[in-house]
């Protein structure tokens, strides 16, 4: 394995496919800065920033070109990969200039369900041990994306380029749409609005409130001793922002990561499920979304596979060796 990782092959010329998603992303974005730029608050910055992870980009493909093998090709989608830690906060610089829409999405989920369950699910289930499985349910995302790449690279080399297109193409569609929609959710919206509103099902409009405010709810008082409750929380506090709500990317993405598990092999799939049922019940119990995020998030994981699946196959298919 470690020879085959390293044996030069004869490579194709040009970027792959998840490097162009993410210098169309870029572009896109881009050009939205260039039309938001009086209301937006470091837009000079954030161009600057696209300029680099461009120049980056085109700077691997021509190292690539220099030892053309399958750890350089890994390199080049994994970096790709872990820009999504920049694109996802990078969304918040766009929402925070437009009113935001929690009041709708609270009021809709309470005339739905007469409640609202990212609050009495906590006080419903206080108990350690629920809010530790949920949480380390809720920290294994990032863990789940690693293992699923990692296991089609390993076993599925053939499908790597495609999986990790799926992936990112769908990360950037959902990041199109926070950008759209500002959707904070209930652990920065209640926060803003007070608990006696919440309790009395009163949920008002705050216009560009989160511009200026980054409040985040802690998560249930009594859970503070938990090990992956303090994980999530810190994690939350260092890189959480006052938006991605509304659909729930953690609830799509797993879901997407479920459909090629499922297709990449039963019992890996049967290994990674029970987190995944952790992760989608822990974005409501703790209340980083709505329970419609959630619903959403499943719906559109459905439609994103199928839909980036065929924009892979018809626009972007190449073999990544000669």
């Amino acid at each position: 394995m470690a020879l085959d990782l390293f044996t030069r092959a004869e490579t194709r010329k040009g970027l792959f496919a998840v490097e162009k998603i993410t210098l169309i992303y870029n572009l896109l974005t881009s050009i939205l800065i260039l039309f938001l730029f009086q209301e937006m608050d470091h837009p000079v910055q954030m161009l600057i920033d696209r300029v680099m992870i461009a120049g980056v980009t085109l700077l691997l493909m021509y190292l690539y070109r220099l030892a053309p093998c399958k750890a350089s090709a890994f390199v080049r989608i994994a970096v790709q990969m872990s820009l999504l830690s920049y694109w996802y906060p990078d969304t918040f610089e766009f929402n925070r200039v437009f009113p935001n829409l929690d009041h709708i999405f609270a009021s809709a989920e309470q005339w739905l369900l007469d409640s609202q369950p990212s609050v009495w699910l906590c006080v419903r289930y206080p108990y350690l041990w629920v809010s530790e499985l949920l949480n380390m349910g809720y920290f294994c995302y990032y863990p789940m994306i690693l293992l699923v790449m990692v296991w089609y690279f390993l076993f599925r080399y053939d499908l790597f380029e495609k999986v990790s297109f799926v992936l990112v193409t769908s990360f950037f569609i959902y990041y199109l749409i926070y950008i759209f929609v500002p959707v904070a959710g209930p652990q920065f919206y209640f926060p803003a609005i007070g608990t006696d509103a919440v309790a009395h099902g009163n949920f008002p409009a705050i216009g560009d409130y989160f511009n200026h405010n980054r409040l985040l709810m802690p998560g249930p008082e009594n859970h503070t001793g938990g090990f992956f409750y303090n994980l999530v929380e810190a994690s939350q506090q260092v890189g959480e922002r006052p938006t991605a709500a509304f659909p729930s990317s953690h609830v799509g993405i797993s879901t997407i990561l479920m459909m090629m598990a499922w297709r990449a092999n039963r019992g890996f799939f049967a290994f990674l499920f029970p987190f995944y049922v952790l992760l989608c019940c822990a974005t409501v119990y703790i209340q980083a979304h709505y329970v419609i995020d959630a619903v959403v998030g499943f719906v559109t994981a459905v439609i994103l596979y199928i839909a980036v699946t065929w924009m892979f196959k018809r626009w972007f298919a190449q073999p990544m060796f000669k």
